[in-house]
C-alpha cells in the first residue's frame, strides 16, 4: 500500500512537470529534500524516478515559452567558473577514479539550478519555491521533533534516506536552515491555519535538532535564535518565550546529552574533536604546498586520517585557494547583498516583502556558515538554492522598484505583472 501511495505522489510530480515546467523545479526540490520514493518498501525504491523527473524538466525547459534569460548576476558567473575549476582540479586529483565519480555527482547537483534560474521568473513562483523547500524539510523535521519528545531525546534523529542530510549532524543543520524559510511562508500566508501551523512546527523543529545530539547544531541553533530575536517586532515577547523554552528543555534532556555538549569546552579531551583538528591542519598545510589544485575530490583519503568535517576546509583542501575564493565569495557576497538590498526598498509602500525575504534568507545562510564549519557540506544543494533564490530575489525586487518609480502604485495592494497573470499580495 505504501509503495502505491508513494508511486502516485511521484507520478503526480512528473505529471506536474509536464504540465508546467516551473512545477518541475518544485518537484525536483521535493525529491532533493524529501526524497519521497525512499520511503517505499518494495519495487518503487529501485525505480529511476529522479532521473525520469530530471529528464522531463530538462526537455520542458527547452520547449517552454514561459521562461526568462539567465539573470546577469556575478554569482552565476562565479558558479560556472567554480564548476569549470572543478574539472581542472579533478584532472590533477590524487584519486582519479573517486574524484571523477564525485565530480559527476556534484555536476548532477549543479545542473538543475539552471532550471531554477530560467523557469522561476516571477515573485509568485519564487515564493512557492521557498515554501516547497521549507515545507519539504519541515515535514521530516516535525516528524523527528515529535519522536524526540515522545522518547525524551534519548535517540538521535536522522534525515530522509538517500539525501545529502540523511546523517544526523547534517539533518540538524538543515532543519534549522529551514526555519527562516518557513517564517517567510508564515509571513506571506493569508490562511490563519498556515500561520498557526508554522508557529507550532518551529518548536518541534528545534526539538528535532536537539535530538540529533549534534554540537555544531547547538551552535547553529544559538546563532539562529539570536537572529530571529533581533529581527522580531515583538522582542519583549520573544525573549521570555525563548527563556521558557530553554528552561523546560534543560529539565527534559537526558544527562548524556549535556555530557556530549560539554565537550565543546573540553575539546582537547575529545578524540573525535582532536581528529577533526588534525584533519583541518593536514588540509591547510597540504593546500599551502598545492595552492592551485588541492588534493582533488575525496582527497582526504590521501592527505589525512578522516573526512574534512568542515565545508571551508573541504573546499580549499580539495580544490585550492582559487576555488575557495569563488565559493566563499558567493556565500559572503550573498549575505552582504541581502543586508543592503532592503535599504533600497525601505519605506516604499508595497515592498515590505523585500526586507522580510532578505533577512530570513540571510539567517538561513548564516546558519549554513556556522553549522557547516564542522561538517563537510560544501557541495550541498541547499546552499546553492539559497544563493540562487537570493539572485532571483534581487532581480525581482529591482524590477518592481523600477516599476514603482514609473507607474503609480495601487492603494492597498502591490501588483507584480507576471507572464501569465498578475500576482496580488495583500498588505
Amino acid at each position: 500500500m505504501r509503495d502505491i501511495v508513494v508511486l502516485l505522489f511521484v507520478t503526480g510530480c512528473i505529471v506536474a512537470a509536464l504540465k508546467k515546467p516551473w512545477w518541475g523545479v518544485l518537484s525536483l526540490a521535493i525529491f532533493s529534500y524529501l526524497n519521497p520514493h525512499a520511503y517505499a518498501w518494495g519495487f518503487v525504491r529501485g525505480l529511476p524516478l529522479f532521473q525520469v523527473l530530471f529528464f522531463v524538466v530538462a526537455i520542458r525547459t527547452l520547449s517552454a515559452q514561459d521562461k526568462q534569460a539567465i539573470p546577469k548576476d556575478w554569482r552565476v558567473v562565479f558558479f560556472v567558473l567554480l564548476w569549470l575549476y572543478f574539472i581542472f582540479t579533478t584532472t590533477q586529483a590524487y584519486l582519479p577514479d573517486a574524484a571523477w565519480q564525485k565530480f559527476w555527482f556534484v555536476t548532477k547537483i549543479y545542473i538543475p539550478f539552471f532550471f531554477t534560474l530560467v523557469l522561476i521568473n516571477t515573485r509568485e513562483k519564487l515564493y512557492y519555491l521557498i515554501v516547497t523547500i521549507g515545507a519539504s524539510i519541515g515535514i521530516v523535521a516535525v516528524k523527528g521533533g515529535i519522536f524526540a519528545l515522545l522518547t525524551g531525546f534519548a535517540h538521535r534523529v536522522y534525515g530522509p534516506p538517500a539525501t545529502q542530510f540523511e546523517e544526523n549532524n547534517a539533518f540538524a543543520v538543515a532543519v534549522l536552515i529551514a526555519v527562516p524559510l518557513l517564517l517567510v511562508w508564515q509571513k506571506q500566508a493569508l490562511n490563519p491555519l498556515i500561520k498557526k501551523g508554522v508557529a507550532l512546527a518551529i518548536p518541534l523543529i528545534y526539538a528535532a535538532s536537539l535530538s540529533s545530539w549534534s554540537r555544531g547544531a547547538l551552535l547553529t541553533m544559538t546563532a539562529l535564535t539570536l537572529m530571529l530575536i533581533w529581527h522580531s517586532k515583538h522582542k519583549l515577547l520573544a525573549i521570555p518565550l525563548v527563556l521558557i523554552g530553554a528552561y523546560f528543555a534543560i529539565d527534559y534532556l537526558p544527562q548524556e546529552w549535556f555530557g556530549r555538549m560539554n565537550t565543546i569546552e573540553t575539546y582537547e579531551q575529545d578524540a573525535s574533536a582532536m581528529s577533526r583538528i588534525r584533519a583541518w591542519t593536514d588540509g591547510w598545510h597540504h593546500t599551502l604546498e598545492h595552492p592551485f589544485t588541492g588534493a582533488g575530490f575525496e582527497g582526504w583519503i590521501y592527505v589525512t586520517e578522516r573526512d574534512w568535517h568542515s565545508s571551508y576546509v573541504e573546499m580549499f583542501a580539495e580544490h585550492g585557494f582559487i576555488a575557495f575564493g569563488l565559493w566563499f565569495s558567493m556565500i559572503f557576497g550573498t549575505v552582504i547583498n541581502l543586508t543592503f538590498l532592503p535599504k533600497k526598498t525601505k519605506n516604499i509602500e508595497g515592498m515590505e516583502w523585500v526586507g522580510n525575504y532578505c533577512f530570513m534568507l540571510r539567517a538561513s545562510l548564516i546558519c549554513y556558515m556556522v553549522g557547516t564549519a564542522f561538517l563537510g557540506l560544501s557541495y550541498w544543494d541547499l546552499l546553492y538554492h539559497l544563493i540562487f533564490i537570493s539572485v532571483l530575489l534581487k532581480k525581482f525586487a529591482i524590477e518592481e522598484l523600477k516599476q514603482k518609480m514609473t507607474v503609480p502604485a495601487r492603494r492597498g495592494t502591490t501588483e507584480i505583472q507576471g507572464r501569465n497573470r498578475p500576482y496580488i499580495v495583500a498588505k
